[in-house]
């Protein structure tokens, strides 16, 4: 591992780190915040999973979460959206939403996303396993949380992972990918056309398939560009509701997609975490 950068923050310390990964067959950079501890000290973690177009430096340098994962106690990882470099495909077209910076958190199976594209496997065991080697992490206190497409990722990965997290919030998620036009052209493409190898990337379909979780927060913003036609959050809401899945679900007022909205209500979801996290 490459220590890209380290500042101090808040008594802590903000790093970015490179490293070789055997999943993606990349370089992969990723943001860690480690909150000043007692030497010896392991530390709860919360991870963040950005979104479509993002890499680790959005919610790093935007999501404005330092102060309160510092009172709390908790080191926050922030990975990239997608493998990056020479030779990994992109969208034809240059389209935003596919490819590069919208891996999707799946490990692709068709041509030629699979060589690179193995974003569920790099989030939930290949960076896990470096993080958990190289930062002072208590591995049996994880929460999970992420934006938009990383919303999608925090979800599937907490449903399809019962008593790995202690905790799991979105922001913005995009919660039914099956029935969207994102998650249809990403889904697609990396996994092909039967849409039954889509349902375990689909947090609704999880829900209705019998994956559960302890309870879960999710806000968006009502101004959301997206609301209706890509992140639904009304499915969410009836699956958790028929599953029995305490759902505190907050549709904030005026506030649209951006990390003018994340970061509105960071502190709220990073101290709502501590309070499962510290248990």
């Amino acid at each position: 591992m490459e220590t890209v950068s380290e500042v101090k923050s808040h008594g802590g310390v903000q790093g970015v780190y490179r490293h070789a990964s055997a999943e993606t067959g990349t370089d992969m950079v990723f943001s860690v915040f480690v909150p000043a501890h007692a030497p010896g000290a392991k530390l709860p973690v919360l991870w963040y999973l950005s979104g479509l177009t993002c890499t680790h430096a959005n919610v790093t340098e935007k999501g404005e979460f330092r102060a309160a994962c510092a009172e709390a106690g908790i080191i926050l990882v922030a990975p990239d959206t997608s493998p990056r470099g020479e030779g990994v495909p992109d969208d034809s077209e240059g389209a935003w939403d596919f490819g590069l910076g919208a891996g999707f958190y799946v490990d692709a199976t068709t041509t030629p996303w699979s060589a690179n594209y193995r974003m569920w496997s790099y989030v939930t065991a290949e960076l896990p396993a470096l993080v958990a080697d190289q930062f002072p992490v208590d591995m049996d206190r994880q929460g999970i949380t992420g934006h938009s497409m990383g919303g999608h990722g925090a979800l599937t990965v907490a449903l399809r992972h019962p008593g790995r997290f202690r905790s799991t919030s979105a922001f913005a998620p995009i919660v039914a990918p099956s029935q969207v036009p994102w998650g249809d052209k990403a889904l697609s493409n990396y996994l092909g056309a039967d849409r039954s190898a889509w349902r375990a990337h689909d947090s609704v379909a999880l829900i209705e398939d019998g994956a559960r979780l302890p309870e879960l927060l999710v806000d968006i913003g009502d101004a959301d560009p997206f609301f209706e036609r890509e992140l639904k959050p009304e499915l969410l809401e009836q699956a958790c509701a028929d599953a029995g899945i305490p759902l505190t679900l907050r549709r904030q007022a005026g506030y649209d997609h951006s990390y003018y909205f994340i970061s509105s209500f960071m502190a709220d979801h990073v101290r709502w975490h501590a309070e499962r996290l510290n248990r």
